[in-house]
């Protein structure tokens, strides 16, 4: 497969660029500059530059490396890697809004347009909805979060319009020890002082690193799959069951909390009932309904093999 991806310096897109390469598949990369991280390409890896935030694409060079077989979109501002101030609430939605728009537009004018767009989302489109089992078919809930999934996926339908099999993909917490919420955790799990945030009831819907490539893998090979499809482990957890395997697996207590009330200090109201203590209890019915079969649906056993793989 000849492959575009965007996003792919990030914690999901480094793993699926590692995963096409490695299976002989090509891959062309949308980046903001073409240097690379130390300064070499992996082979079969090609790059071309843009600017969504100034609306630039480098429209030519990318259609001389198609036609493509299917694109992955992965890009936008992290959403955890900073407070939310006024700005920084803007960036999280425009680079994703933005990018979304320019690519869509791009493909779409394609002489030969790709089969298939899987578009990144996030469970974050429900909301907060406490102990609800969440589907496909489930509404966008209420918050920044939800606001911004919304008008993400809003963006990519414009692929659907031109014909290309579009994907909305809402991913849950990926667990890895390299990146992501675990891995921002474990250092105070390894100290022993790690525990549940919160009261610890609300559910956190995981996926492991490994899934979650095989799940965008399949995404584009199966011509079953569009619209919105849950990218999360058929059990989705509470927080203080995924504290509890942390520590299991670590040999260590998890006996500690954090309480809301310090979490709302440090990250301010909106940020941390947002996006740390709201609960989402996900189903990934499109992919069970397709006989997508997970490598990890134990939380205790897939946060073991997790930090056994670091």
């Amino acid at each position: 497969m000849n492959i575009l991806i965007t996003g792919s310096s990030g914690l999901i897109g480094t793993a699926l660029v590692d995963a096409l390469v490695g299976a002989d598949h090509r891959v062309t990369r949308l980046v903001r500059s073409s240097r690379t991280r130390g300064g070499r390409r992996p082979r079969g890896v090609s790059d071309i530059t843009w600017d969504p935030s100034n609306g630039t694409i480098d429209a030519a060079g990318l259609e001389a490396e198609g036609p493509f077989d299917g694109v992955v979109h992965l890009a936008g501002a992290g959403v955890g890697d900073k407070r939310w101030s006024p700005d920084r609430k803007r960036l999280i939605m425009d680079s994703r809004t933005q990018s979304t728009s320019l690519l869509v537009s791009t493909l779409a004018g394609f002489a030969i347009p790709p089969p298939v767009l899987v578009s990144a989302s996030a469970v974050g489109f429900y909301g907060d909805a406490a102990d609800d089992v969440l589907t496909e078919a489930s509404p966008a809930g209420t918050g920044f979060l939800a606001q911004v999934c919304v008008a993400w996926e809003r963006a990519a339908a414009p692929a659907a319009d031109a014909g290309i099999r579009t994907v909305l993909l809402r991913t849950g917490i990926v667990l890895s020890a390299s990146g992501g919420a675990l891995a921002k955790q474990l250092p105070l799990f390894r100290l022993g002082v790690g525990g549940k945030i919160g009261s610890g009831r609300q559910y956190r819907s995981w996926i492991t690193l490994d899934d979650e490539v095989r799940v965008i893998l399949r995404c584009l090979e199966d011509g079953a799959l569009f619209g919105p499809v849950n990218a999360t482990a058929p059990h989705p957890a509470t927080d203080a069951e995924l504290a509890k395997a942390m520590g299991a697996a670590l040999h260590r207590p998890s006996f500690l909390a954090v309480p809301s009330f310090a979490l709302k200090v440090a990250l301010g109201t909106e940020m941390a009932s947002d996006m740390v203590l709201s609960s989402q209890r996900v189903r990934p019915g499109a992919l069970l309904a397709a006989g997508f079969t997970f490598t990890h649906t134990d939380l205790d056993e897939a946060v073991r093999s997790v930090l056994q793989s670091k």
